[in-house]
Formats: structure tokens, sequence, C-alpha cells
């Protein structure tokens, strides 16, 4: 029985966090453990995940919230042996036919180093988990109140759904539900800690791509998200300033890549 590891990170998340660690209890054909962070919650976060009193969830408590990359890195460095390892925002549920999809399609494709499930919302609307590289007029244009500019930088980074096949590779996929080979992580390194939140899914992808590797997003795998979307709660908030000097340090560092890397798309 292959062993897939869950990282998950709760802040504040008590809303959801039952349902999502419920969902992965109910797969039976993969052997699972789930590691949870919590980031400093303030409501019921942990208490809820402390009453499912189960021997496949290792609980990492911090005082404060670190944020993605470190809480991530906390856990990911607990895992030891595995198969997979799947990265999971705790609002989501999951499913054993998604995994079933997923962890198939990475051991059929060895350059592959990251696959996603499609995702719909509560309400049954699609969400868009795959997306271009962004730069910076895409994500002021998506940071602006105004509805006509917000959806003008979404249109430049989304792909033309329309056109695209069953599975396809994109930029870069959501890390609000990622799978890999425990192998590929390990080669690849933790998340990147001087980002603290967003775009650390960004980083992590074009690290890949520098290797060589792929990122395929797979329609047939189809999970739940109910996509809270922090960062386009306000234009001026520390969600999004945060994300832009994230930006800012991603698209420094990988400046030369993504000139190429455009030329090339």
């Amino acid at each position: 029985m292959k062993k897939v590891s869950f990282v998950i990170l709760t802040y504040n998340s008590e809303k959801y966090i039952k349902d999502c660690i419920k969902s992965i209890l109910n797969i039976k054909k993969y052997n699972i453990h789930i590691y949870t962070v919590d980031n400093g919650s303030k409501d019921k976060s942990l208490e809820i995940i402390q009453s499912l009193e189960n021997d496949n969830i290792t609980i990492i408590k911090l005082e404060k919230n670190y944020g993605t990359t470190i809480s991530r890195n906390k856990a990911l460095n607990l895992i030891k042996e595995t198969d997979y390892i799947c990265i999971l925002d705790s609002d989501t549920k999951i499913n054993e036919q998604a995994i079933d999809v997923m962890t198939s399609y990475l051991d059929k494709n060895k350059d592959v180093a990251i696959v996603g499930p499609a995702m719909e919302g509560i309400d049954g609307k699609k969400q868009i988990p795959y997306r271009k590289f962004p730069n910076w007029k895409i994500k002021i244009l998506k940071a602006m109140p105004i509805k006509k500019l917000s959806i003008k930088g979404e249109n430049l980074e989304n792909y033309n759904i329309r056109k695209l096949p069953e599975e396809f590779e994109c930029d870069y996929l959501i890390s609000a539900c990622w799978m890999m080979k425990y192998n590929v992580c390990i080669e690849l390194g933790y998340f990147d800690e001087k980002i603290f939140y967003a775009p650390e899914d960004v980083e992590y992808c074009i690290r890949a791509k520098t290797k060589k590797y792929r990122i395929v997003h797979l329609k047939k795998a189809q999970i739940l998200h109910y996509y809270q979307r922090i960062s386009k709660q306000k234009l001026i908030s520390k969600a999004n300033i945060t994300h832009l000097l994230g930006l800012h340090y991603v698209l420094k560092k990988y400046n030369k890549f993504l000139k190429e890397y455009t030329k090339e798309r």
C-alpha cells in the first residue's frame, strides 16, 4: 500500500479543517498520514484537530503566524518515508478518486514535478487553479478594486479554457492542492522562506521548470475548494502588500530565466 503524506496549514480555520481532515481519513486505498501545522490560530482550529484523536495525524503547534513557507517546511522536515506528498489547503475536501488520478499520472510521467486537480466551490462554480507566470502588469491590474481592470488582469494571467485538453502543462498551479513524488520534492528542496505568504507556489513551480520538470493540471481529478482568496479582499491590505513584496523577490530571483521562458512560450 503506497503512502501519501498530507501537509495542511491552519490559521483560524475552524469552519473548514474538520471536513478537510475527515475527507482524508475516508481514503482507504492508501496509507495516509496528515501533518497539520497551526499558525497560532485564535479560534478553535487546534481544538478541533486535537478532538479527532487519530494516530495518522501529527500536530505541529506554532505560537504565531509564520506564513506558508516556514510552516510547510516544518512539516516537510518531519516526513522521512513516504511515496507522495500532497500540499493541501485547510478549506478543501479531497477524495480517493482524485488521489488515484494524480498519483497514477506521476508514476507514468517521470518528468512531471507537480500535478493538481480541478476545483469547484461549494456553490458548484468551477475555479481556475492553473495560471501563467505573473508579472507586475498582471498583478497590479488584478489587485485593482475596479472590476473592469481586475478582469483584464485575470484574462492576461489565465489560459483560454475552451482550448485546454483534459490534461495539460501550465506555468504554475496554485498550492491549494499539489501532489508530488517524494523523491522529486527532496530534489527540488523546501519552500523559499524569504516568502511569507504568496507567491510561494509561483517560486516553487519556476524552480521545478529550471530543473526541466513539467507542471500539469488534471481535469479528471476533482476536489472541493471553498477558496477564501484573502488577497482579493482589499487593495491596500497586509496580505496584498506581503504578496507584492514576495512577487518582487521572485521576479528578481528568476529574472533571467523568466525572460528566456517568456520568449519560448
